[in-house]
């Protein structure tokens, strides 16, 4: 986009903006009109014991905001790989930025790939040229990459039997949760 097509949507947005102040909004005051959003009611769970209804509410939304950034079943490391002549493969993993554990497994995770590679394509084994950890930081947090060269040994995919193509290396949270074995 031009710097003269950005300008020039930047003033209608101001331009629409500075319309809307001169009605008067229909949005003033408490809302809900009457009452709460949230009944003044509590929760028997006992005859002893009572929770507010209120703080079910709040915990259940804390709860659920929580478990979206965690996502327990969502993989840890986000995979790219770019091939290069002479078998050799480029391997960069990402770490999910908000994580509970697995933070050690970096190594783990790119010979695991390696294997999958040399399974798939048909190659006897692999051996590492370059391989590296290190930590990305950001306004949000740091972040936990590896990088490395992998070259695949063996006849390969061009003179054996197809074995079939390597699964994709970036993984999606519905693999997750249907993991291949």
């Amino acid at each position: 986009m031009t710097d003269q097509r950005t300008a020039l949507l930047l003033i209608l947005a101001l331009l629409g903006l500075a319309g809307c102040s001169g009605y008067a909004s229909r949005l003033t005051g408490n809302i809900p009109r009457q009452g709460t959003t949230i009944p003044n009611s509590t929760l028997m769970l006992s005859p002893s014991v009572a929770v507010p209804l209120e703080k079910v509410v709040f915990w259940g939304a804390y709860a659920g905001t929580a478990y979206s950034i965690l996502d327990p079943l969502a993989p840890n490391w986000e995979i790219e790989e770019a091939r290069f002549p002479n078998n050799q493969i480029h391997l960069s993993l990402k770490m999910r930025r908000y994580y509970a554990g697995g933070a050690g497994e970096a190594r783990v995770a790119f010979h695991r790939r390696a294997r999958e590679l040399v399974q798939y394509g048909g190659f006897e084994g692999y051996e590492v040229l370059e391989y590296n950890e290190g930590l990305e930081s950001s306004v949000l947090g740091s972040q936990r990459v590896t990088e490395g060269v992998v070259r695949l040994t063996g006849l390969g995919i061009e003179t054996a039997p197809v074995q079939g193509n390597p699964p994709p290396a970036r993984m999606t949270p519905a693999s997750a949760s249907n993991p291949r074995s």
